[in-house]
């Protein structure tokens, strides 16, 4: 069958939905992750936005290797030089280079007019600025993509011409962005089709699809995009990203997969990686897949209905179309209690792809006791936060050494805490709005420190009363901010350990 290749932009377009940021050591170990995926190509970043952006497109391209490593530029030299500075040690280099090209775009952003005074004009300067764009890129690479933002909603037939300048130029990929999630599929799949018959070149480059979902449309587009002969398609895992998202490469992937039968196309991607990567990504942007998901939701392959138990108990295929083993869901698991012992306990993190050492082990096993104490089974979820709670607290500025909490009717809670620092014990008492606003308060009191706090989350790892809580604290200091975790089966003990490990992770970047 013939193969389509897989472009993964979780690093760089995902990593712009709001309110998330992954700096570069995440970022590293994420694409190492992707590449175990199978992905054919990263695009690592953007290296002129930001110097850890530059850093973590650098490292990526010197460490990561089998994929393309690819960075992402405007039309602009600067930013193309960038690119190839943090390329420079990539094996498969590749340099993402492009332009807006709906007369929305052009009209918007090129109102000077240096640019033109008419539309035609500033066309042509928008031609000119795309050919220097990849003339300049291919003095670095010869693997130029061109992104012409904003296909979904351009004159069909400046497009092809922009295209077609672009191809003769040295591009070797053209990427199609339905930038704004407009277009329908059929009239996306037939954009495609009629660059392929309309632009000159067309059949000796890469056609690309790139679909945001603002209609709930990123993946059929997609889907659509490829039926008509695009061969590389572009996407996040979870489908995060601007606005209302990317198209989830999950999704797509299962559906070529599922329906060969339908598509006759074949992709390098190693799906039984999904849930893990899926996970992976989550977890470092601090969001929370829904459970009815496709493909990685924890519901995906879960039946409650009486007709669907009875009917998928009897044959897997009345509600199944997919094995869950093909996405990485375990198709069984162990009852974790106190009982269960450290074999089963560590047998279930290997099936998870959790890798401990021996010091490891002793400090997740005492943990996981405790939880499980206070709980009448440990789920997944909650191992999982466990080891990213407990691990995160080994490189450590401050520890937590106690903490007492005081709460009556009618007055304000009260919270004392005696945190580490180095041999130095650090006590301070808050008074608070309520139990976490006091703790909050209290540690900023002992530490002589004041971040600010732009977003608390709390979630309930799994089901009922004595749930492991996982909290995340969005923190700024300085103007450098950072992501703390912490999880408990007590929510005020976690929300303490989630401000502690921000206040670690600014003291390891030196904001302290």
């Amino acid at each position: 069958m013939e193969k389509v290749m897989i472009f993964d932009t979780t690093l760089r377009d995902g990593e712009q939905a709001a309110g998330c940021r992954i700096g570069a050591p995440e970022k590293v170990k994420i694409a190492h992750q992707l590449a175990s995926l199978g992905v054919d190509v990263i695009e690592a970043g953007f290296p002129c936005s930001s110097p850890e952006d530059f850093s973590a497109v650098q490292r990526i391209a010197g460490e990561v290797k089998g994929p393309v490593i690819c960075g992402l530029s405007r039309a602009v030299a600067a930013d193309i030089d960038a690119c190839g500075r943090a390329l420079e040690k990539a094996a498969k280099p590749r340099i993402h280079t492009g332009i807006g090209v709906s007369d929305i775009h052009i009209m918007g952003k090129f109102k000077p007019e240096k640019y033109g005074l008419t539309l035609e004009e500033k066309r042509r300067t928008t031609i000119d600025m795309a050919v220097a764009a990849v003339q300049r890129a291919r003095q670095y690479t010869d693997d130029v993509e061109f992104y012409s933002e904003d296909a979904g909603r351009a004159d069909p037939v400046f497009l092809f011409a922009i295209l077609q300048a672009v191809i003769k130029a040295g591009a070797t990929v053209i990427n199609i962005p339905d930038t704004t999630g407009y277009a329908m599929p059929p009239q996306y799949g037939r954009l495609i089709r009629d660059i392929r018959e309309n632009v000159e070149g067309a059949g000796q480059v890469i056609i690309s699809v790139h679909c945001h979902d603002d209609l709930g449309l990123a993946v059929a587009n997609s889907l659509a995009g490829v039926e008509n002969g695009a061969r590389q398609i572009e996407g996040t895992m979870n489908g995060i990203g601007e606005r209302a998202g990317n198209a989830a490469l999950e999704e797509i992937i299962m559906a070529l997969r599922t329906r060969r039968d339908f598509f006759h196309l074949t992709t390098d991607i190693n799906t039984r990686e999904f849930y893990r990567t899926s996970r992976m990504v989550a977890d470092a942007l601090g969001m929370v897949i829904p459970p009815n998901k496709a493909v990685v939701g924890d519901n995906a392959f879960s039946h409650s209905s009486g007709i669907h138990v009875d009917g998928f108990l009897k044959e897997r295929q009345t509600y199944e179309i997919m094995e869950p083993a093909d996405v990485g869901f375990p198709e069984s698991r162990v009852v974790l209690t106190a009982r269960t012992g450290r074999h089963g306990v560590f047998h279930r993190f290997a099936e998870l792809g959790v890798q401990l050492s021996e010091q490891e082990k002793e400090q997740i096993y005492e943990r996981f006791l405790r939880v499980a104490d206070k709980k009448k089974e440990v789920f997944d979820e909650d191992l999982i936060a466990i080891v990213n709670d407990e691990l995160s607290l080994q490189k450590q500025t401050y520890t937590l050494l106690s903490s007492k909490v005081s709460c009556e009717t009618g007055a304000a809670p009260r919270v004392m805490v005696r945190l580490g620092r180095g041999a130095e014990v650090l006590e301070a008492e808050g008074r608070g709005v309520g139990p976490v606003d006091a703790a909050y308060k209290a540690i900023a009191q002992a530490v002589g420190l004041t971040p600010e706090i732009s977003r608390y989350e709390i979630q309930g790892i799994t089901g009922g009363t004595d749930a492991l809580g996982k909290v995340t604290v969005h923190m700024d200091h300085g103007g450098l901010k950072v992501l703390g975790k912490g999880a408990s089966t007590d929510i005020i003990e976690a929300s303490i350990k989630a401000y502690l490990d921000g206040l670690n992770k600014l003291a390891a970047l030196g904001g302290l």
